[in-house]
């Protein structure tokens, strides 16, 4: 059949960054497209309750509790004595509200149709939406689909999740008070963020890990300063435990209980456990799309399914699961999707925690490094050596440059503190135009500016190889 024999050229399931993304850039090619999302807005889980109000609460956070300023002005400083869970979902509201709007005025401008309900495929080339605010039903056709519907929270079969004192990542900021104590499983990305925020705040935060220490991908030395500084927050990290079970108690008190024996009582807990795909009942059967583990659909190097005129970007397809690539993927997918050929440069992909401190990284860990044999050496620079650390307040921020011994190729760059997501992208792009220490040595930065950390562990890189 002609595209012309269809209601569209593309239909994108799914209004987050590689929905929007993928509707965008096929309404450049000219094509017509219609984007659909099951929520009465657009912006999908990143824009709604992923990405973008964790990150808004963050800020909040730091804003309110003072933490920023308290190695100048004092442990008790605070911006607001009294916070309020209100206080800080305000902010998150607000920031939710103007990006919807945003992101709705960008696919508006473009052209694209905007539809809301549930998309299930009812053969290979139409969709039926189901309105959940008007209860009906409308059918519509597409050449090809581009199938972007993120990821929701993985929810184990035996705790019991109600959403008043055992919440998952997607709605812990619901909740209407801060609690006295806050039990987290699962010591991965989200844990960790939401671990560090509520403890800013002067939570009691146990986190719970089947794993010996915080986020293994990263490298050991920065997370050794992440699990101290928690801990000087008062967090208490149970590593290398299993929960057994988890239940609300008739006085509204949460029960968890390890394999160990160990039992652990708190106001709630916030089960991260991992994402799963949002494919369930997306009648991907009708058309003959399986799913791999947790929902996953697997996709070639240009996002393309088994089924030829169904493509798949975003965290539906797995790793990395990121806001930032599931962007790339959902453009490139459109670009692959009408033939477009797009050259794309091998650029290091950067990875941001946005926990308290903050974390990011790019390239290799010294332990790959070991691993594989690689003659390297590091630089350091402590934000406490650096002006703008001070002016900033914070005295235990840290920039490692892991290179070549020989070349002098920077092979990774890791940082822990204020900015460390923003300061990242300095390295990136010295390692994506293969630039190498001595650009690093050489190069003037503004002073003061957190900048200048590259060239201090440019130098204290020089120096050791010197010695």
């Amino acid at each position: 059949m002609k595209s012309a024999s269809f209601d569209y050229d593309l239909i994108v399931i799914g209004s987050g960054p590689a929905g929007q993304r993928a509707a965008v850039q096929a309404a450049k090619f000219r094509k017509r497209v219609a984007i659909i999302d099951q929520r009465e807005v657009v912006g999908g889980v990143c824009v709604n309750v992923g990405t973008i109000p964790s990150k808004t609460f963050k800020e909040a956070v730091v804003f309110l509790s003072g933490y920023r300023q308290r190695s100048v002005y004092g442990a008790a400083f605070r911006v607001k004595s009294d916070i309020k869970m209100s206080d800080l979902t305000f902010r998150c509201n607000w920031t939710t509200e103007s990006e919807i709007e945003t992101i709705k005025h960008q696919l508006q401008r473009n052209h694209v149709d905007i539809l809301h309900g549930h998309a299930r495929f009812v053969d290979l080339n139409t969709v039926e939406i189901s309105s959940i605010a008007s209860g009906g039903t409308i059918k519509r056709s597409a050449e090809k689909f581009i199938i972007a519907v993120g990821a929701q929270p993985h929810r184990p079969p035996h705790v019991e999740f109600n959403n008043t004192s055992i919440f998952d990542s997607d709605n812990i900021l619901t909740r209407r008070e801060l609690p006295r104590e806050l039990t987290v499983v699962g010591g991965g990305v989200i844990g960790t963020e939401y671990a560090s925020m509520f403890a800013a705040l002067g939570v009691s935060i146990t986190i719970v890990d089947s794993r010996k220490r915080l986020l293994g991908f990263i490298d050991s030395e920065i997370i050794e300063c992440l699990q101290y500084q928690m801990r000087s927050m008062g967090v208490e990290l149970r590593l290398g435990e299993e929960v057994e079970s988890c239940a609300t108690r008739d006085d509204g008190q949460v029960v968890t209980v390890l394999k160990s024996g160990k039992v652990i009582v708190s106001d709630c807990v916030l089960y991260s456990a991992g994402r799963s795909s949002a494919t369930n009942d997306l009648g991907l059967e009708v058309i003959g799309l399986p799913t791999k583990e947790r929902g996953k659909l697997e996709v070639n190097e240009c996002f393309q399914t088994s089924v030829p005129h169904v493509y798949a970007a975003g965290d539906v397809i797995g790793f990395p699961a990121l806001a930032s690539t599931a962007a790339r993927q959902g453009r490139l997918a459109a670009c692959f999707a009408f033939g477009i050929d797009e050259k794309i440069m091998d650029i290091p992909l950067p990875f941001g925690i946005y926990s308290i401190p903050e974390i990011s990284y790019i390239g290799k860990t010294e332990d790959e490094l070991m691993e594989h044999g690689v003659p390297y050496e590091t630089g350091i620079a402590r934000y406490r050596e650096i002006a703008r650390g001070q002016l900033l307040g914070d005295t235990n921020g840290m920039l490692k440059l892991l290179f070549d011994r020989g070349t002098g190729e920077i092979l990774g760059v890791h940082i822990i503190g204020e900015h460390a997501t923003e300061l990242i992208h300095i390295g990136q792009a010295v390692m994506g135009l293969n630039g190498g220490l001595a650009y690093m040595k050489d190069a003037v930065f503004n002073y003061p500016t957190l900048a200048e950390c590259y060239k201090v562990a440019a130098l204290d890189g020089y120096n050791k190889l010197r010695a």
